[in-house]
């Protein structure tokens, strides 16, 4: 009896991110949710610029590249020209909070029909660790070498408490992945964004706190520990906002 098996909607190809990264587990768990669902074959993601830019070699759904940051705006042409299908942009916080934001900000403003996977780890993966606006005060990278200073840089943006005060959105989640239950927890509110596009719903995105142990300058198990003790209280974990409840 197969007790665990890699899901359909993942490709054979290997992922090319760093030890330690978490992006393998939440790529998991979305194409298990793809799955369970039986909607592999009508599903459109849609990748963005950064350590994910190579999503569409591991998503065995259809898949666009969006410049950087416009990949709400993407998925709000394709599921408007094909709104029987369903679409998904997976990004991270540079992506999305960043260059992305305004496309962001709007996508939820409308209540586009799309479900968000947002990869928040604090930092520009990709090219090389700079600060992102999602970087925690006294967080040292490469652009903040003395720490992110409130007076000079600002403070971190919270995406899913900031999309809460708008009225297009139907649910925003904030996870993690650091361990077995919050591994559990992701796929729940994963599985229900998708369910709700399914659904009609309207505007579906899950914030997952994310590692980098690369950039952090940590081992993979401290970076899971800096998760819980830095990056939680800075992004409480919860839901924000729930049309349904």
């Amino acid at each position: 009896m197969v007790v665990f098996d890699k899901p359909k909607a993942l490709t054979d190809t290997v992922l090319h991110y760093c030890p330690g990264c978490t992006h393998g587990i939440i790529h998991r768990l979305v194409a298990e949710v793809m799955d369970e669902l039986g909607i592999e074959g009508k599903t459109v993601g849609v990748a963005p610029v950064g350590c994910s830019v190579l999503a569409y070699n591991y998503f065995a759904c259809d898949m666009v590249e969006a410049a950087h940051g416009r990949a709400p705006a993407v998925a709000t042409g394709i599921k408007r020209s094909l709104p029987e299908n369903v679409v998904f942009t997976y990004q991270g916080d540079g992506d999305l909070a960043s260059i992305g934001m305004c496309e962001t900000v709007h996508a939820a403003a409308r209540g586009e029909n799309i479900t968000v996977i947002f990869i928040n780890n604090a930092i520009y993966g990709m090219t090389g660790g700079q600060m992102a606006p999602t970087s925690l005060i006294g967080q040292v990278t490469q652009t903040s070498p003395y720490g992110r200073s409130a007076e000079t840089q600002g403070y971190p943006i919270r995406v899913c408490e900031m999309l809460s005060t708008l009225d297009g959105p139907a649910y925003l989640e904030r996870v993690t992945v650091n361990n077995v239950k919050n591994v559990r927890n992701a796929k729940k509110a994963i599985k229900k964004a998708f369910q709700n596009q399914l659904d009609g719903k309207g505007f579906s995105l899950v914030e997952v706190l994310s590692s980098c142990p690369t950039n952090w300058g940590m081992t993979p198990q401290k970076a899971l520990e800096w998760i819980d003790e830095k990056m939680i209280p800075q992004y409480p974990l919860g839901v924000y906002k729930d049309k349904e409840a």
